[in-house]
């Protein structure tokens, strides 16, 4: 499963999103360190379900429909804050930075109203400014990268001019841990710029130049700017999409209290909704009403709470996952059991049918024959590329 870090310094409304996103329950509190030990929890992530396309009724066993939505699960994870000097372990940095080993996307939940110091205690809303935090992080996580190879560096320089290894795999071993691939890393040395031939001549902003990119490739931000109703929010995030940082103005807790009435039946609201609507006014009390009220008018003015938003974009514009529905019978749409549109695999663009018969089982890939496009009905062969939304049935030497 595809596994998103929820990031940021203390106090900023971390757990907040998390618990918004996964509906879990992560401690939340108006002070530094709430977050010890990181919080795991599953997000989902919006597709449109062919169900209504094709005038069925889908039982999905992998995922979620909601009015025609495919919600597709993800895992999530909520770290603890990061405070300056966290790749040399202050406050808890060498346990936030663990926890983001596997996280394919981070997102960095900011506070947008600029109330909250470096360190993560209240302060006046205008009073910090976002983008430094922004920035920070990122710096944060490149000395961190930079640490992990910094030691072994005149060896590895050694090893590579003297032609026992070659750079790309001296740094995917030494990068496995994060999940750094050869072709991240390849691809960081051509945006970099640096030839590895002289690297007996790079100097440290070179080697850090090849870090920061290979943080931009292998561990994307995407920026949910928090605290979306309170003074001074829209300015600043006016001024972090001047800096042209992919930023989503969010408001969690917001979210939070919309997705929890809902659970309690108060009101039917679907996650990402510009609206919602009231069920039974008489089971509110004022405060509530009142709450409701607030929230109405935000999503009026934002156009949601933002907090779907920010996963769908992380999973479908940051990582570019598209949305695939395997079938066992392409007519009726049904798996072997009889479930409709039973499962929704996320799925890299760019993969191929034969990609899709692996994803679905090890001896379905290795004993591909052929697939079948469900809307079409015609065959397509194993480079068969797919498309958001296709409904497959894979054909193999052992099902027939």
């Amino acid at each position: 499963m595809v596994e998103l870090g929820v990031v940021g310094k203390p106090n900023v409304g971390k757990s907040t999103f998390f618990n918004a996103a996964t509906m879990a329950n992560a401690e939340i509190g108006s002070y530094p360190f709430t977050t010890i030990e990181a919080n795991v929890g599953v997000a989902y992530v919006r597709y449109k379900c062919p169900c209504r396309e094709f005038n069925v009724k889908c039982n999905p066993r992998n995922s979620l429909c909601l009015e025609g939505t495919r919600f597709i699960p993800v895992r999530t994870i909520d770290v603890a804050g990061l405070v300056p000097g966290a790749h040399k372990g202050r406050g808890l940095g060498n346990q936030f930075l663990d926890s983001l080993r596997n996280a394919k996307v981070l997102i960095h939940v900011v506070d947008a109203s600029g109330s909250t110091d470096a360190e993560g205690n209240p302060v006046p809303p205008g009073t910090r400014d976002p983008i430094e935090d922004i920035r920070f992080l990122e710096g944060e996580i490149d000395l961190w990268v930079y640490g992990l190879i910094k030691k072994d560096w005149g060896k590895i320089v050694k090893q590579v001019k003297m032609g026992v290894y070659d750079l790309v795999s001296l740094l995917e071993r030494k990068l496995t841990g994060i999940g750094v691939k050869e072709n991240e890393i390849k691809r960081a040395l051509m945006e970099a710029e640096l030839d590895p031939e002289s690297i007996d001549k790079w100097k440290e902003e070179d080697v850090m130049k090849l870090v920061r990119k290979l943080r931009e490739i292998n561990k994307p931000i995407i920026v949910a700017a928090n605290k979306i109703d309170l003074d001074k929010s829209r300015e600043n995030i006016d001024r972090i999409r001047e800096e042209e940082i992919d930023v989503v103005p969010v408001c969690a807790e917001a979210e939070l209290v919309l997705r929890r009435a809902a659970k309690a039946g108060l009101i039917k609201y679907i996650p990402g909704s510009n609206h919602f609507e009231i069920l039974d006014d008489s089971r509110l009390n004022n405060r509530q009403k009142s709450a409701l009220k607030k929230i109405e008018a935000l999503l009026e003015e934002w156009g949601s709470t933002g907090v779907q938003e920010t996963i769908d974009r992380a999973i479908k514009d940051v990582l570019g996952l598209i949305s695939v529905f395997p079938v066992e019978d392409e007519n009726k749409l049904t798996d072997k059991d009889g479930n409709v549109l039973p499962d929704a695999f996320l799925m890299e663009r760019g993969s191929t049918a034969k990609d899709l018969a692996y994803k679905v089982h090890t001896e379905l890939g290795d004993t591909f024959i052929y697939a079948v496009e469900a809307r079409s009905g015609r065959r397509v062969g194993e480079d068969y590329e797919l498309k958001d939304g296709d409904v497959i049935k894979v054909v193999s030497a052992k099902r027939g």
